[in-house]
Parts: C-alpha cells; sequence; structure tokens
C-alpha cells in the first residue's frame, strides 16, 4: 500500500469479503489483513502530515539561519525528542496537542529546551493530557494577558472563585464541573500550579493572578511557538 489516499470503501469491502472467506481456518491472518487496510492508511497519512509540518518548520528556520539542520543529526537530545513526539504525534488528532508536540521539536532544534530530563517528563505529560489541560493551564499562567490576545471581557468582579475566570474564558467546559475538578487536580498533581480548589474565595485582582509554578512555565515556554 504505497499510496495510502487511494484506499476507498471498494478497497475496504473486498478486503472484508476476502478476510470472511479465508477465515477458515486462518482466522488470525484474515483479522490482521482487515486491521492493516483499515487503520494502517490513517495511521500513515498522520505520520506523513506530521513529519512534513515538523520538516516545514525546520526549512524555515534553517533559511532563517536560525538553526543549522544540517547539524542536528548529531544533536542526541534533538533525536531523543523527535523520536518521543513523533511516537505520540500519530496517536492524537487534537490539534493543540499536535502544536504542542511539533513545537516541542522545533524549540529543542533552536536550542529552546529546558534539557533531556524535563523534556521527556513534558512530552509525557502532553500525551497524559487533553487539549483542554494545555488550554486551561494557558489561561491560568496570564489571565489578564489571555483575555487580551483573545479580545474577551475578563470577569467584572471584585471577589470570587478561580471558576469565574475559566465560566468567561471557556463557557462550554465551566459548565462541567466534575471535569474541570479534574482537569485542575492532574494540573496540580503534575506540579503544574500550587492553587486551591477553583471554586476557592479570593479578591479580583487574585483571580487574575497567574496561577502557574515554575515548572508550569516551563512546561507551557516547550511547547508554545517561540520561533
Amino acid at each position: 500500500m504505497k499510496d495510502i489516499n487511494k484506499t476507498t470503501a471498494k478497497d475496504v469491502t473486498y478486503a472484508a469479503a476476502k478476510a470472511i472467506l479465508g477465515s477458515i481456518p486462518v482466522v488470525g491472518g484474515a483479522a490482521t489483513e482487515l486491521f492493516g487496510l483499515v487503520v494502517t492508511p490513517p495511521v500513515e497519512k498522520r505520520r506523513q502530515q506530521w513529519m512534513e509540518a515538523v520538516a516545514g518548520k525546520l526549512a524555515e528556520l534553517d533559511q532563517q539561519g536560525t538553526t543549522d539542520v544540517s547539524k542536528l543529526s548529531a544533536d542526541e537530545e534533538f533525536i531523543d525528542v523527535v523520536l518521543q513526539a513523533t511516537s505520540l504525534a500519530i496517536k492524537t488528532s487534537e490539534r493543540e496537542k499536535l502544536a504542542a508536540l511539533k513545537n516541542a521539536v522545533i524549540n529543542t532544534a533552536a536550542n529552546e529546551s529546558p534539557g533531556k530530563t524535563k523534556s521527556h517528563i513534558f512530552l509525557n505529560l502532553v500525551d497524559a493530557f487533553t487539549a483542554w489541560h494545555i488550554k486551561i493551564l494557558a489561561l491560568y499562567d496570564d489571565p489578564k494577558g489571555w483575555f487580551e490576545a483573545n479580545s474577551k471581557n475578563p470577569p467584572n468582579l471584585m471577589s470570587g472563585g478561580l471558576s469565574a475566570v475559566l465560566k468567561a474564558a471557556y463557557p462550554d467546559i465551566a459548565a462541567e464541573t466534575e471535569l474541570r475538578s479534574l482537569i485542575w487536580k492532574d494540573l496540580h498533581d503534575a506540579g503544574l500550579h500550587n492553587s486551591s480548589e477553583l471554586n476557592t474565595m479570593m479578591s479580583g485582582d487574585g483571580m487574575m493572578s497567574s496561577r502557574t509554578t515554575r515548572l508550569g512555565k516551563e512546561f507551557l515556554e516547550f511547547i508554545s511557538e517561540s520561533v
């Protein structure tokens, strides 16, 4: 299957029929053939799209003189990050996570990584997190800056809970009380923020203050576009 874009419904139907007819006595082989036809094309397509996105950005950096791409093959940290990020990128279709993984690779290429140990941990966090984890952490890293950048009105309150900030930014998930609490706990357990529950009351200034730890800021820097 050299051309992954040519797989059609007819191909799947044919493979299914062939698998059924050939399932006696080799059920395992038939199942493998059907699985390969249904799953392999989208996986290969994801891999190709990922490689093109990363290669395109690296080419830009090379042309700008920001990074000497010819030397990256000898950079063990870069190779480690590329291999790990690539395996993770193939597993997701979430745009935010793919962007985070690509940015991690590019930042490493530009010598803007937090080091091997943190890079490995941060990539694993991207894998474990959802896109909402990343968006919520970015929001609470700089609430004022986030509302300005997104042309939205921040909560105009003398006091309230951190949940008011989330409600103003993302009304849809703010209504999912259990989900937002789980995400907040995940971020706390990972050491990316050290704040209390989202419903804890505080002043208006406190609501709009940064809530990320130093590690949380390093994580966001690593997965954000900076070059």
